[in-house]
């Protein structure tokens, strides 16, 4: 499941935590007037600090709680999440929000197809 991409894990691992505080941040840095934009955002940057936090053999955890196949499964859902919440939760017609969870969205996406989660010794390995 796990493949070889050109981006290190403490990458992916630095890319996590910065889109959680964006997430958090988002709300007043890009004036969201729908509520439930608000809380959808809030709660998906406590979530991905959460799970970046605890997610095992990855070099930016704190602690190893979380199996790294969870975390990338976690990653590919919250990605399509984040594209398709603006429909699904009724604040498409917001420019600001809908933006933000749809180019995040797709960034998550992008980053974790890209990132090399297997060294190359465990590749050979298996």
């Amino acid at each position: 499941m796990l493949r070889e991409g050109p981006i290190p894990k403490v990458v992916h691992g630095a890319f996590e935590y910065l889109l959680g505080v964006l997430f958090l941040a988002a709300p007043i840095l890009f004036d969201f007037d729908s509520g439930t934009a608000t809380g959808v955002s809030i709660t998906v940057g406590v979530l991905v600090l959460i799970t970046t936090a605890i997610t095992a053999d990855l070099p930016t955890s704190l602690v190893s709680q979380l199996a790294l196949t969870a975390h990338v499964t976690i990653d590919f859902v919250l990605a399509i999440f984040l594209v398709i919440a603006p429909f699904l939760l009724g604040f498409s017609d917001e420019s600001a929000p809908r933006n933000f969870f749809m180019i995040l969205g797709v960034a998550l996406l992008l980053i974790t197809i890209g990132t090399r989660f297997r060294e190359r010794t465990e590749q050979a390995a298996s």
